[in-house]
């Protein structure tokens, strides 16, 4: 994500910005881990640092969106 922050993307590139395969395999296998036989300590970092990652993407995103909206 720092990569592809570093380039500078466009409002169009981050608006299609969407996570790789592998991590949307690691998501759906820590979930479904936490539903039948809970996270290790380190998965739950993990599973947090994911989460706090989405939530900026969503951000950069609205923003993104407007940017695109007022031009």
């Amino acid at each position: 994500m720092l990569e592809f922050l570093a380039i500078l993307p466009t409002p169009e590139e981050i608006v299609k910005l969407r996570p790789s395969k592998a991590l949307q395999t690691r998501i759906s296998n820590l979930l479904e881990k936490n539903r039948t036989a809970g996270l290790t300590t380190e998965e739950s970092q993990e599973w947090e640092q994911y989460q706090y990652l989405e939530h900026l993407v969503r951000i950069a995103k609205a923003k993104a969106l407007l940017k695109l909206r007022k031009s």
